[in-house]
């Protein structure tokens, strides 16, 4: 069998690690929300991160469903240059009590559209941010589906739910984990407080929180994707070199 040469092998390990280099982006564009969580029982501001996954075509519309299996009473979108919220309620089937009064509507979608001229173009990305609030005690995390529209008429539906045990799905829906209250840290629904006054102190109080912590999620994400890759190109070329080594070693022995 014919053996490669010396210069044939580092063009397959270097085109190996292109491959993986190129693989490794698209995979984790997803649409996704940060920080990827927040207690129980409090107020919190999210961004929904929305990655433009098409090379040839902008996102000019995002829409996010809210769960109303767990209402939250209190939603405000973040003034956003170049795009136009429009913030739709649901009548609840039963009311929820917030702050020792009866909420009978929740926000159940938020539609970002984007103005003429302004687009997520090709290998961009763009945050929509919202506060939240009162967040359930009684889940342990809250699924927002959401439809990302490209400005040739395609829609990417990022719905589906991952399940124990079981592979991410190709478009998974953003997800924001609750994680139980610390004691005492005076976030919970039990304030006397009326809903609204309760929403904007907590909403302007958490929001500076939210912003610390979805730039710390940004690095630590962006960090891990990088070294991840690093390590895998870095590995196929160490690879490479060491065959190369044996070759050589093998043929200064048969001389």
């Amino acid at each position: 069998m014919r053996s490669l040469s010396p210069r044939r092998t580092a063009a397959v390990a270097l085109a190996a690690a292109a491959a993986v280099v190129a693989l490794a982006g698209p995979a984790s564009a997803h649409v996704t929300v940060n920080p990827g969580s927040a207690e129980q029982g409090g107020y919190t501001a999210v961004d929904f991160r929305v990655p433009n996954e098409n090379d040839t075509a902008g996102t000019v519309k995002v829409e996010v469903n809210l769960p109303l299996d767990h209402p939250l009473a209190s939603v405000r979108t973040q003034p956003l240059p170049g795009w136009t919220a429009v913030v739709e309620k649901s009548k609840l089937d039963k009311p929820i009590k917030v702050h020792g009064n009866d909420v009978n509507e929740a926000v159940s979608k938020i539609t970002w559209t984007a103005d003429a001229g302004v687009k997520i173009a090709p290998g961009q990305f763009q945050e929509f941010r919202v506060s939240l609030g009162p967040l359930p005690t009684d889940a342990d995390s809250l699924v927002f589906k959401a439809l990302q529209s490209y400005e040739n008429g395609d829609v990417v539906r990022w719905i589906d739910e991952a399940k124990d045990g079981q592979p991410e799905p190709a478009k998974p829906a953003p997800v924001l984990k609750l994680t139980k209250a610390a004691a005492g840290d005076g976030h919970g629904v039990t304030a006397t407080a009326s809903p609204s006054a309760a929403s904007g102190d907590h909403a302007h109080g958490d929001a500076a929180k939210g912003g610390s912590a979805a730039s710390d999620d940004k690095a630590s994400d962006s960090t891990a994707r990088v070294l991840g890759v690093v390590g895998i190109v870095v590995g196929v070329i160490g690879t490479a070199v060491g065959v190369l080594g044996l070759r050589r070693r093998s043929g200064g022995s048969a001389s």
